[in-house]
């Protein structure tokens, strides 16, 4: 079992940056990849970031390439996304996710149904 707790989330202007986190527990966290998802309203679910389970390798939806950088810190438990130059369209709610059966990424590493554990989440809303 893995439990997920985002956090991170806020208002911030076009342009502006945020940092959301993400705190894990139960599972050793050094175990598995992770992944940073976002629904905005009315939309579908959508692919952001995802990490290996040491850190080294990353992968990310082209519409936050050179944007957003993922990160973890397997002392600390944490996933971390950074999000600079924000754009009116970032605008979602922001979801950590654990594909517990993977230390690597894969083709698999975009789609939602690869991840077994998800984060409540947390609102980032860029104003315009």
């Amino acid at each position: 079992q893995v439990q997920l707790v985002e956090s991170g989330g806020g208002l911030v202007q076009t342009g502006g940056s945020l940092r959301l986190s993400c705190a894990a527990s139960g599972r050793t966290f050094s175990s598995y990849a992770m992944g940073w998802f976002r629904q905005a309203l009315g939309k579908e679910r959508e692919f952001v970031a995802a990490i290996s389970y040491g850190g080294a390798n990353t992968y990310y939806a082209d519409s936050v390439k050179d944007r957003f950088t993922i990160s973890r810190d397997n002392v600390q438990n944490t996933l971390y996304l950074q999000m600079n130059s924000l754009k009116p369209e970032d605008t979602a709610v922001y979801s950590c996710a654990a594909d517990a059966t993977k230390r690597l990424l894969g083709s698999g590493s975009r789609y939602y149904t690869s991840y077994e554990y998800w984060g409540q989440g947390t609102q980032v809303t860029v104003s315009s």
